[in-house]
Parts: C-alpha cells; sequence; structure tokens
C-alpha cells in the first residue's frame, strides 16, 4: 500500500506537471510558429537552446536556475522587488524549472507539425480573406492536432519523471516541493526498499501507459490517413 507521504507526493506530482504543461502549450506554440516559419539567422541559435535541456545534465541547469532566482540572482533581485520572495524551495520554483527543462517536448513536436503543414493551407485561408488569427485557429491548429498532442503528452510525461532539476530548485520539502522521484529516492536512502520499489512501480505503470496511449494514437491516425 501507498503511504500517505507517497500519495501527497504524486498529488503535488501531478500538479506541477499539469501546470507545467499548460505554461509551455501557452510559450511553446508561438516558440514553434516562429521556429517553423522564420527564416532569420537567429533561429538556429534559438533552436540550439530550446534542444539543450536533451543534452544538458538536469544538476547543471538545476544549478544555474537556483543561481538566477536565488536573493542575488537577477531573477530573485526581480521578483523580491516584486514583493513575491524567492522562488527556490516553493511551488512555484517547481513549475519554473519544469518550464525550462520540459521545454524542448512541447516545442519539437509542434514545430515538426507546422513545417510538414507546408504553405498551402495557409494560402487557400488567405484566398478566402481569412484574417491570420482566423486561419491560425480554423485551419493550423486542426492540421496540427497530433503535433500538439504529441508534445502535451510528452512534456506532462517528462514533468512527471524529473529528479535532478526539482531536487536542485526545490529541494526535498513534504506538500511543497517532495515530488515522486524525490520521493523514491528518499525510500531507497531510508533503506525502505519495498516502499520504493510500490511507488516506482507505479512511474513504470504510468509510463507505459503513456507511451502506449501515444502509439496508439499515431498509428490509428496513420491507419486513417491510409498511410
Amino acid at each position: 500500500m501507498l503511504t500517505d507521504a507517497d500519495l501527497q507526493a504524486i498529488g503535488l506530482t501531478l500538479q506541477v506537471a499539469a501546470l507545467t504543461t499548460v505554461v509551455l502549450l501557452l510559450i511553446g506554440t508561438p516558440l514553434a510558429w516562429w521556429l517553423a516559419r522564420t527564416r532569420s539567422w537567429v533561429k538556429m541559435p534559438v533552436a540550439a537552446i530550446v534542444s539543450m535541456p536533451l543534452v544538458l545534465p538536469p544538476s547543471v541547469l538545476g544549478f544555474y536556475l537556483l543561481v538566477a532566482m536565488g536573493p542575488h540572482g537577477t531573477v530573485g533581485q526581480w521578483t523580491q522587488a516584486l514583493g513575491l520572495g524567492v522562488l527556490p524551495f516553493t511551488f512555484a520554483g517547481l513549475v519554473v524549472a519544469s518550464t525550462f527543462y520540459s521545454l524542448p517536448f512541447m516545442v519539437q513536436p509542434i514545430q515538426n507539425a507546422f513545417e510538414a503543414m507546408g504553405e498551402r493551407p495557409l494560402e487557400v485561408a488567405a484566398s478566402l480573406r481569412a484574417s491570420r488569427l482566423d486561419a491560425f485557429f480554423s485551419v493550423v491548429v486542426p492540421l496540427c492536432k497530433p503535433g500538439f498532442f504529441t508534445g502535451v503528452v510528452m512534456c506532462f510525461a517528462h514533468t512527471v519523471g524529473e529528479f535532478g532539476v526539482v531536487l536542485m530548485v526545490g529541494g526535498n520539502i513534504p506538500g511543497v516541493t517532495r515530488v515522486v522521484s524525490v520521493q523514491i529516492y528518499d525510500h531507497v536512502e531510508a533503506l525502505e526498499y519495498a516502499a520504493a520499489h510500490r511507488l516506482a512501480a507505479v512511474m513504470l505503470g504510468f509510463s507505459f501507459c503513456v507511451l502506449l496511449a501515444l502509439y496508439l494514437y499515431n498509428g490509428a491516425r496513420r491507419k486513417g490517413a491510409g498511410v
């Protein structure tokens, strides 16, 4: 049986993952649109920055976020001036760190969908005198729905499985920043292997179900398209 602390960690993890996914959907969509359509020389450096969490050790990203959001960091001084205090070791800090760490998992699938769509649908919409905003929501979003679905699922799942970044930025405060990955680590440190196994099995089952749902969705879409 899962303990109350385990259930609390699961609930907190789901909250962080859900909020991070919403934030990244709002931020990542215009960023992906810009990356898919711009011809500026800045595109490659920006794309490299977006992709850095894929190769950067989580502890490195977590360290620099901790410094930046700390009391002497640029972001920390700004949040203190606004009366918000500092973000490290808070729920808000977890969301900010997760947003940076999961950024490529949202942006890249949506960007790929935008690029695969091509220019023709927008040209047709323009010929029908649709505004850019109307064309985006009535033409682009429906055509790129698989990219949005993949981005949302992968971003949510990746955020649920975070460890290094959340431990560096959030620490290990029960009910505030202790997410599932940290809870498993605590069980192992305390030699509570049975408890760690139960919680890890939940994560294993969750990961499998998420990936299975994603593959089934993409498979059904390809079958329906006759690919």
